[in-house]
């Protein structure tokens, strides 16, 4: 593994384009009540009685923007995990395009991008056992 910092300058990137979306996400969170709109269901979860891997993440989303941690992590542990690395994509973006900080850059070889993604792999089939035994065996919304 290898971390390397970019030159400083302003300069729109990947880094600037996530952290907008985080913005644009909380913002509508915190803004549109998705939970009282009709239409917004889960169609997996009203077809198949199972929820999806992704189920909560618009409850993790709107109790973030309401800065309820806690209930964020109910909803969707991985979710939660998520939505805390946009807000910090967004807060660095934000200070790298005023000040024009340097941007780390890490690079995997081979063998460690091939253990990040079992380790992420294994991250998302666990949270999805979690998520299926509080929705199908505890009863949570």
């Amino acid at each position: 593994m290898t971390l390397s910092w970019s030159p400083r300058a302003r300069r729109f990137d990947f880094l600037h384009a996530l952290g907008l979306a985080g913005l644009v996400g909380f913002l509508l969170a915190r803004l549109v009540p998705f939970d009282r709109l009709p239409f917004w269901t889960c169609a997996f979860r009203a077809h198949t009685g199972w929820p999806c891997p992704g189920c909560g993440l618009t409850r993790v989303a709107q109790r973030l923007a309401r800065g309820d941690l806690g209930g964020a992590l109910d909803a969707n542990p991985l979710g939660t995990a998520a939505a805390l690395g946009l807000a910090a994509c967004t807060l660095f973006a934000a200070l790298q395009l005023l000040f024009a900080l340097p941007v780390p850059e890490l690079s995997l070889d081979a063998r460690e991008g091939r253990a990040a993604r079992r380790l992420l792999l294994a991250a998302v089939a666990i949270n999805y056992a979690v998520v299926v035994v509080r929705v199908r065996f505890l009863g949570w919304p």
